[in-house]
């Protein structure tokens, strides 16, 4: 693949998987919009494999304090104390990660690539831009994630499985969730990228397995180097958000949404693309 081609695509899944402007959108437009070939599943790993790198490195504080809080948990049972703030949203992100897993093997065993088309991306770039606005303004700014119980988890989860149609946002969905419950806009954005973990690195399992079984070991280095640009691009990303959230809101990423949305359909209804 040429060079150029992998710091496209690698960027661009940085980037946009932690911003609430869909990563799977914009990787079906990619080819569609410049005609290059489908990238393939080694460089769509890799892509998930660097994002989730990022996550990993930008969160590690709040990594450790989960798993200690977990063992933490484990003796406190036997203590009779309650589970502390890290191992709670070990268990909310647990809790909200189940429904994404069900859904998201009925999805591709049921639907597939079907949904994977430009003109699902226009009217979900433009029908969640409206949401997402909505619940910006709706939403209240009072909670914190020490306040999240799991039926709020489970809500939050059962969100993010609409992320299966391309160009709706699994960051966004989240984050619309979690802002109608009343949670700070950088607080839903910390939930959003930590349930990232789970779904990323169930998503790279799925398609390396899919690799597995077809024997494409092949692009290494391709692969290599799509996994650190986008390691640096989404954590270049999730600093932007989250700096970007404590003082704004998400209008600025409406904008973008109906304005690509907008284009898209007219390109598909007027150029006849």
């Amino acid at each position: 693949m040429p060079l150029f081609h992998i710091v496209v695509l690698a960027l661009v899944q940085g980037i946009t998987e932690f911003l609430p402007i869909s990563s799977s959108g914009h990787l079906i437009l990619v080819p569609g919009v410049t005609g290059w070939p489908d990238q393939g599943l080694v460089i769509d790993v890799a892509a998930h494999a660097g994002t989730l790198i990022a996550v990993l490195v930008y969160f590690w504080r709040d990594i450790a304090g989960m798993f200690a809080g977990l063992g933490r948990l484990a003796g406190g049972r036997l203590a009779g104390r309650r589970a502390d703030d890290g191992a709670k949203l070990a268990l909310n992100i647990a809790v909200a990660t189940l429904p994404a897993l069900a859904i998201g093997f009925a999805v591709q065993h049921f639907l597939g690539d079907r949904l994977r088309s430009i003109h699902v991306v226009a009217w979900t770039m433009i029908g969640f831009a409206v949401v997402l606005y909505a619940a910006d303004r709706i939403g209240l700014t009072l909670r914190r994630l020490e306040h999240m119980g799991m039926g709020q988890a489970l809500v939050i989860g059962i969100a993010q499985t609409l992320a299966f149609v391309p160009g709706t946002s699994r960051s966004g969905i989240t984050i619309v969730a979690a802002r109608l419950f009343g949670y700070e806009r950088a607080e839903a954005a910390r939930f959003s990228f930590l349930l990232s973990i789970p779904a990323i690195l169930a998503a790279g399992l799925l398609e390396g397995y899919e690799i597995a079984k077809s024997g494409d070991w092949g692009q290494f280095h391709d692969a290599a180097i799509t996994a650190g640009l986008s390691a640096l691009a989404g954590f270049a990303a999730i600093a932007f958000m989250m700096a970007w959230l404590r003082s704004a809101n998400f209008t600025i990423f409406v904008a973008y949404r109906l304005l690509l949305g907008a284009a898209l359909l007219y390109l598909i209804y007027v150029r006849g693309y």
